[in-house]
């Protein structure tokens, strides 16, 4: 007996193609990214993603600002009332992130930002920057409670931690819960808090 093959439509094929998307370009790298391999990925054809999206990069962007597939929705901040606690829960949401097929997508655009500084422009402001002005809040937020120095608040500082953990997850694979609270401990903790 045949069975009638059932066709996506609407946001199911669209979140197949996402994920089929990241899949690859996590596998990969962007360069050898096609549409041809996305398509066989998420079972459909691929004028189906031609008429959706101009190239690769396009495609790329859709799939990590997608809040189904990607890092489209920003998590909430947390109120803890306490910084290290704050650090450690965003954080922790971070490197679970980083652990999946989203987090595994990103690491490539991340590590060849040089070959392809406009997509990386871009994800760094769809992507990147909205998470980091989370932490920036607690940052601020704590120096308000006197728990940091308002001078150690800033972009940078408010980096550092994704950036550790981000290099942590290229050397090792998956980053366990110690590897958090060691950065946050020893490295940002007395960052924020010294005159």
């Amino acid at each position: 007996m045949n069975e009638a093959r059932t066709r996506r439509r609407g946001t199911a094929l669209t979140a197949a193609i996402h994920r089929a998307a990241l899949a690859e370009l996590a596998r990969t790298s962007f360069a050898e990214l096609s549409f041809d391999r996305v398509a066989a990925a998420a079972g459909t054809g691929k004028a189906v993603l031609y008429r959706r999206w101009s190239d690769p990069a396009e495609l790329v962007l859709a799939a990590l600002t997608d809040p189904a597939t990607g890092f489209g929705a920003v998590p909430d901040r947390p109120h803890t009332g306490r910084l290290r606690e704050d650090l450690l829960e965003m954080l922790g949401h971070f490197v679970r992130a980083m652990d999946e097929p989203r987090g595994h997508a990103l690491r490539p655009l991340l590590a060849q930002r040089n070959r392809h500084p406009q997509l990386y422009d871009q994800v760094e402001q769809l992507v990147l920057r909205p998470h980091r002005e989370v932490l920036l809040a607690i940052l601020r937020e704590a120096a308000q409670r006197g728990e940091a120095n308002p001078e150690r608040v800033t972009d940078r500082t408010a980096a550092l931690g994704p950036q550790l953990l981000m290099l942590a997850a290229w050397q090792h694979g998956r980053v366990p819960r110690e590897e958090v609270e060691a950065v946050v401990d020893e490295i940002l903790l007395p960052l924020l808090t010294c005159p």
